[in-house]
C-alpha cells in the first residue's frame, strides 16, 4: 500500500467522462442545503469539458417528511411511496441548482434487472449516451418505486460502479459524509487516512466493514467493493466527503484514490 496520491482534482478536471455518486445523507434532511454546493462542483467539471453523470441516492429520505412520517418506513409499499414523492422533489432541487449554471438534467431510473438484462442494459446505455451528446446531465437513481428487496442493487455505490463500467467513464467519485478510507475507525487513536490504493492492493491489515469503517450506514465495504468493480474496468476512483469535493477540484489532497487497471493489465 502506497502513500503516493495523484492530483485528484487535476485528474477530474481533465477527465473525459465522470460519474459522481452522492449518498442519501449528503443531500437529504438537514443536508439538503449541500445540493447547490455539489451542483457547483459538477458545473466546474462540465465547464472543463467533461461529460458528467450523477448517481444520487436520497429519494426515500427526501420523501418521508412529505408523507408526514417521523422516520424511514420499514414496509416496502411505504418506502416505494416515499420514493415516488421524494424522487420528484429531489430532481427538482437539483434542477433549480443546475439552472443557475444553465445546465439541464435528465432523470434516469434503473433497476438491477435493467443492468442484468442485455436488452435493457443496451437501451440504458443508448439513452444515457444520447443525453450526454445533447449536453444534458443525467441524474440516475435506483427505481425504488418498483424495485423490490429481491432485485435491488443493495447500494447505489454498486449502481454507480456499474454505470461507470457501462458508460466507459474514466473517473468515478464516491461521495459520502466521511472524508476518506482509514486504516481503522477515524475516531480511534492511530487511525491514518489511506491516500492511495494501487490496483489490486488487497488492503491487508485494514478492517473494512459497516461497524469499523466510519462510513455509517452501508459501511466502507460497499465503497471498496464498488471502487474495485470500477477499477477493474479501467475507471479510476476517488472516495471522499461531499463538502470536500470543491477543495479537491482546487487541488487539495483529500480522500482515498483507487488506481484503475491499465489497459494492458490482465484481469487474471
Amino acid at each position: 500500500m502506497s502513500s503516493r496520491q495523484p492530483n485528484a482534482g487535476e485528474s477530474l478536471l481533465n477527465a473525459r467522462r465522470v460519474v459522481v455518486k452522492v449518498g442519501s445523507s449528503s443531500v437529504s434532511g438537514d443536508n439538503a442545503g449541500q445540493i447547490p454546493h455539489l451542483v457547483s462542483c459538477l458545473a466546474r467539471l462540465y465547464a472543463a469539458g467533461a461529460q458528467v453523470i450523477l448517481v444520487s441516492s436520497g429519494a426515500i429520505a427526501t420523501g418521508v417528511p412529505f408523507l408526514r412520517l417521523d422516520e424511514r418506513p420499514d414496509d416496502l409499499a411505504t418506502q416505494q411511496a416515499a420514493a415516488a414523492v421524494g424522487q420528484n422533489i429531489l430532481v427538482n432541487r437539483y434542477q433549480r441548482a443546475l439552472s443557475a449554471h444553465e445546465i439541464i438534467a435528465g432523470q434516469v431510473l434503473l433497476t438491477a434487472h435493467d443492468m442484468e438484462n442485455p436488452t435493457h442494459r443496451g437501451n440504458a446505455r443508448r439513452s444515457i449516451e444520447r443525453l450526454l451528446q445533447l449536453g444534458i446531465l443525467p441524474i440516475i437513481n435506483e427505481n425504488d418505486t418498483v424495485a423490490t428487496h429481491e432485485i435491488r442493487f443493495g447500494d447505489n455505490d454498486r449502481l454507480a460502479a456499474l454505470v461507470a463500467r457501462l458508460m466507459g467513464a474514466d473517473r468515478l467519485v464516491l461521495l459520502s459524509d466521511v472524508d476518506a478510507l482509514y486504516t481503522a475507525p477515524p475516531m480511534m487513536a492511530g487511525a491514518e487516512r489511506i491516500e492511495f490504493v494501487p490496483y489490486g492492493d488487497p488492503l491487508d491489515g485494514i478492517e473494512i466493514g459497516e461497524a469499523q469503517s466510519g462510513w455509517g450506514t452501508g459501511g466502507a465495504a460497499t465503497k471498496v467493493q464498488a471502487a474495485r468493480l470500477a477499477a477493474d474496468a479501467g475507471t479510476a476512483v476517488l472516495l471522499t466527503e461531499t463538502k470536500l469535493l470543491s477543495a479537491v477540484l482546487d487541488g487539495e489532497p483529500h480522500g482515498t484514490a483507487f488506481e484503475a487497471r491499465s489497459p494492458d493489465e490482465s484481469l487474471g
